[in-house]
């Protein structure tokens, strides 16, 4: 434990560098999310993240935010539109994007998230595990709670409500 608190802390911002923060995770472990909401939110096949309490992220100045579901936000810059974050609202944990981080590389990917979304064409086998979506009873939950106990967690029930 005690090397993990004397990691120094992680800063990041926006393009612009109107939105800063500065984070102090107790890891450097991240991850690839391939959900289709990520995918269209970066503009990219994934995003790639570093989870971390809430509690241990200031921001510097602060983001906008889109509600993107019922259950969940997303921080980005409103004036060039770097993706920053996103947060279950009933979570006490966050991700934050490690493109915004001053120096991405102190992060290293762990595991692919959401993988049932993953564009094959576009994935290069890294030997790291891969998680569906489904897999969490926790995010499922949060999705039925949300929209019905016959959700498919996603994209299209964001859009049909």
């Amino acid at each position: 434990m005690a090397e993990q608190q004397s990691l120094p802390p992680l800063t990041g911002g926006c393009l612009c560098g109107q939105v800063r923060y500065e984070a102090r995770p107790t890891h450097r472990d991240g991850y690839y999310c391939h959900c289709r909401m990520c995918q269209l939110a970066f503009g990219n096949t994934r995003a790639a993240f570093v989870n971390l309490r809430k509690s241990e992220v200031t921001w510097l100045a602060s983001p906008a935010y889109y509600v993107s579901s019922k259950i969940a936000r997303r921080g980005f810059c409103d004036r060039c539109g770097t993706p920053l974050s996103f947060e279950f609202n009933d979570s006490e944990y966050m991700d934050l994007s490690v493109g915004s981080l001053d120096d991405p590389s102190q992060l290293k990917p762990m595991a692919h998230y959401a993988i049932e979304s993953r564009i094959a064409g576009w994935h290069a086998d890294d030997g790291l595990p891969g998680h569906r979506l489904d897999e969490n009873e926790r995010v499922a939950q949060r999705w039925k709670s949300a929209y019905g106990d016959d959700v498919v967690p996603g994209l299209a029930a964001t859009r049909a409500n």
